[in-house]
């Protein structure tokens, strides 16, 4: 009996509110125990909706991941079904797919992203971006095809939109809202 009582004041003791005073392991900078709060990290932002320096520097560290890692293990052999650029940072929608791979695969490497982390990224990610980016059809379709013949061209993208173009009438004959009468 008086081992359950003794169990049932250590059970109180646990679930009780701690004192008021400091955590004990404040002095170890742990965040949540009474130490510095962990620094918020950036949110990742498209490189797309980046300007001036901030884009400049994100694509620099995009260039060198390009250029160090996926080209030399995933880039595979240039050919008319599997194109590249080698002026690939002027095509926006490439930039745009290379760094959002780019930000899946530092996300999937992280201890955080469990052992299975680097299999999603191929899975998930890699293979469907690679494709889409080398397609014969695809961004790049212009740029080279044969490494002994490099090419760059940027294809024309689609016009605005009918709707873009007539816009300023609608706005012009002012009746409610998308040009409806109020």
């Amino acid at each position: 009996m008086e081992q359950t009582a003794e169990q049932a004041r250590q059970l109180d003791h646990l679930a009780s509110a701690p004192p008021p005073g400091g955590s004990p392991f404040a002095a170890f900078g742990m965040p949540g125990f009474g130490g510095p709060p962990a620094p918020a990290v950036p949110e990742p932002r498209p490189i797309l909706e980046l300007e001036g320096e901030a884009y400049e520097d994100e694509l620099d560290a995009l260039s060198d991941w390009v250029d160090d890692f996926l080209l030399p293990v995933y880039g595979a052999e240039v050919t008319t079904a599997a194109p590249w650029c080698l002026q690939w940072q002027e095509h926006s929608d490439v930039v745009a797919w290379l760094h959002a791979l780019w930000l899946a695969y530092q996300q999937h490497k992280d201890a955080e992203a469990g052992l299975a982390g680097m299999f999603v990224w191929h899975r998930d990610f890699l293979t469907h971006a690679m494709a889409a980016i080398r397609a014969p059809g695809g961004p790049l379709s212009a740029c080279m095809t044969s490494p002994e013949r490099p090419a760059h061209r940027l294809l024309p993208g689609p016009p605005p939109s009918a709707r873009t173009e007539k816009e300023p009438e609608a706005q012009a004959s002012g009746p409610g809202e998308y040009g409806l009468a109020s």
